[in-house]
């Protein structure tokens, strides 16, 4: 397959080694390049509770998508997917390999595969947001429940960003929210998607030891830093795993025990929410965490 065609993707749960095995991957390769496809490293100083790559670890390599918005702003998939096929069309122009790196299975699939979305209207997206401040998640939940019983099935009431944006959907279009995924169908003929295999056991005693290492870097520091630059203002940063429960203590409504417990707990949820959606996938090759020949197979399948 020619360099121009080649699309790589590394995904799998959260502390599954994606990062790691991403920048080994594109140093062999040669001219090769990182696409983020992580919903939260797209905000500036949100860097120890997403695990973004640091400054040095990015500088052997190009990144792309990193650090591109504020935490007061929001981005709608659709942009993402914009921003990223246009990264991914700029690496092939220069005969560069991208290879996109990310735990969401809808920001990965968006990239990917042949999604449409629809418009998006912001005053319409406005006034569902204040609808979940004063009428709450379980409320709305309720109500997308009527309106759209196959949407309200696959949504979770904790989802706040998606339950808006259902209804938003809903209203503008008069037609129900599209809530399943279309079929495993990429825009790229040379695709190649490989997936980070970590037994649950061993993938919940990782969570849990990046969750104390974050605290023990400036996690709750970090959080108080943001919250001075509008992070509660900010409809999508302020509801990333940790950021919440960090503004939580910082409102004094849990201790910094419970925030921490929390992070586990909701991170441990997470993961295994992302790893099953991933599995759904038929495409990717499953590769253990572990190997000691772990680049190289992934090598092999790249070709």
């Amino acid at each position: 397959m020619s360099v121009p065609e080649r699309v790589v993707t590394v995904v799998g749960p959260t502390a599954a080694g994606k990062s790691s095995l991403a920048v080994a991957l594109a140093e062999r390769l040669g001219a090769a390049e990182i696409v983020n496809a992580d919903s939260m490293q797209l905000y500036r100083g949100m860097d120890i509770g997403t695990a973004k790559p640091s400054a040095a670890e990015r500088a052997g390599v190009p990144h792309h998508l990193f650090d591109v918005l504020d935490v007061t702003e929001s981005a709608a998939v659709a942009e993402f997917q914009t921003w990223a096929r246009a990264a991914i069309a700029d690496c092939h122009r220069r005969g560069v390999t991208p290879i996109v790196v990310g735990g969401s299975a809808l920001y990965v699939r968006a990239v990917l595969d042949r999604l449409d979305f629809p418009g998006t209207d912001p005053d319409v997206r406005d006034r569902w947001k204040a609808a979940l401040a004063t009428r709450g998640a379980e409320d709305l939940h309720a109500e997308l429940a009527e309106r759209d019983p196959a949407a309200a099935a696959q949504i979770l009431p904790t989802n706040e960003r998606r339950l808006v944006r259902a209804l938003e959907v809903i209203e503008l279009t008069g037609e129900p929210f599209v809530a399943t995924m279309p079929a495993y169908d990429s825009v790229f003929g040379g695709l190649t998607m490989l997936g980070l295999d970590v037994p649950r056991p061993i993938l919940d005693v990782r969570l849990a030891a990046r969750v104390d290492a974050m605290w023990a870097a400036g996690f709750v520091d970090e959080v108080r830093a943001l919250r001075d630059a509008g992070l509660e203002d900010g409809f999508t940063a302020s509801r990333a795993l940790g950021y919440q429960q960090i503004l939580a203590y910082l409102r004094g409504e849990m201790s910094e025990d419970e925030a921490r417990e929390a992070t586990v707990t909701g991170t441990r949820k997470f993961a295994r929410r992302q790893d099953r959606l991933f599995r759904k996938d038929p495409r990717i090759h499953w590769l253990p965490y572990d190997a000691d020949d772990l680049v190289d197979q992934a090598l092999k399948l790249v070709g």
